[in-house]
C-alpha cells in the first residue's frame, strides 16, 4: 500500500470509495463540494495494487489559529481493519504539521480518534454548530492552542444537516 496526494485521475475512484464506504453519496458529495469551492487544503489516497482503496480530505476552516478539518476518511469495506485508515490519518497529520498548520479538528468516534491524539476536552471551549462530545482537536507543532474561540468549517459542511 502507498499513500499519496490525490491526482485528477483519482477523482472518480475517490467518489466510489466514499459512496461504498458510507453506503450513500452524502460524503462523496461533501468531498466534491469542498474541492469545487477551493476549500480542500489537501487530499490523500491509499492505493493497493494500483487501485484507490482509501481516501482522506483535509479542508481549511476558520479558527483562532491555522486549522484544518479532517473529513471524511473512507476505506473500502474489504480493506477495513487492515491499517489503511490509520495510515491515511497518520500521514495526513504529518503532512499538516509539516505544512505549518497548528491544529486539526475532527467530528467522530472518540475511541477511534483518541489513539491519534485527538482530544474532545481540548475542543470543548470552542463554539461551533458541531460542538459536543464528538468534536475533537489535535494540536500540532508541539505548542498549546487557545482553549476558546469560534471555529467554522467550510460552507460545504452545512449541507450535511
Amino acid at each position: 500500500m502507498i499513500v499519496r496526494f490525490e491526482m485528477p485521475d483519482d477523482i472518480a475512484a475517490i467518489r466510489i470509495v466514499q459512496e461504498v464506504a458510507f453506503g450513500q453519496p452524502v460524503e462523496a458529495q461533501l468531498v466534491d463540494d469542498l474541492r469545487a469551492a477551493g476549500d480542500c487544503a489537501f487530499s490523500l489516497v491509499a492505493v493497493d495494487d494500483g487501485i484507490v482503496v482509501g481516501h482522506i480530505m483535509f479542508s481549511r476552516m476558520k479558527a483562532p489559529f491555522p486549522a484544518l478539518a479532517l473529513a471524511p476518511v473512507a476505506v473500502l469495506p474489504e480493506y477495513r481493519r487492515t491499517g489503511f485508515a490509520s495510515r491515511l490519518i497518520q500521514q495526513g497529520i504529518a503532512r499538516s504539521e509539516a505544512a505549518g498548520w497548528r491544529g486539526i479538528f475532527v467530528l467522530g468516534d472518540g475511541a477511534f480518534y483518541r489513539r491519534f491524539g485527538f482530544d474532545a476536552t481540548k475542543a470543548a471551549g470552542f463554539t461551533s454548530p458541531y460542538a459536543g462530545p464528538h468534536l475533537m482537536v489535535l494540536p500540532l507543532g508541539g505548542g498549546e492552542l487557545p482553549t476558546t474561540g469560534i471555529i467554522q468549517h467550510a460552507s460545504a459542511f452545512a449541507k450535511l444537516g
